[in-house]
């Protein structure tokens, strides 16, 4: 569950791009991996642009998840939302293949370290 202080911020077609959160006399900006999008509180303004800039296409992007024993497989991202994060086994684009069975990893939001931006 999200913090009641969670501000969602919805893109101008109505996709949630992340929230806003206040801190302090300011905002931080996170987005819809759980991951802050400013290092530091900024104005209300810098936090919705923040998010606007971030988007979502990262989504689509690959991904690699170190797994419990240290090995690390690619990944792709199936569902997101802030009661968690669905990433499918994508070895040679296996997660695009029409009837690919996939393995699937149920993550916590937001996202561990255990999952990153692949190389």
């Amino acid at each position: 569950m999200l913090p009641q202080d969670w501000i969602e911020h919805r893109r101008t077609d109505g996709e949630t791009v992340g929230w806003i959160v206040p801190d302090g006399d300011g905002f931080r900006a996170v987005d819809v991996l759980g991951r802050p999008a400013t290092d530091e509180p900024v104005d209300w303004l810098a936090a919705e642009e923040a998010l606007e800039g971030l988007g979502i296409g990262f989504l689509a992007d690959r991904y690699v998840l170190r797994l419990p024993d240290g090995t690390e497989r690619p990944v792709r991202i199936s569902e997101v939302g802030p009661r968690g994060v669905t990433v499918v086994a994508d070895e040679l684009g296996s997660a695009s293949a029409v009837g690919a069975r996939v393995d699937r990893f149920q993550l916590p939001f937001p996202v561990p370290g255990t999952l990153r931006a692949a190389p």
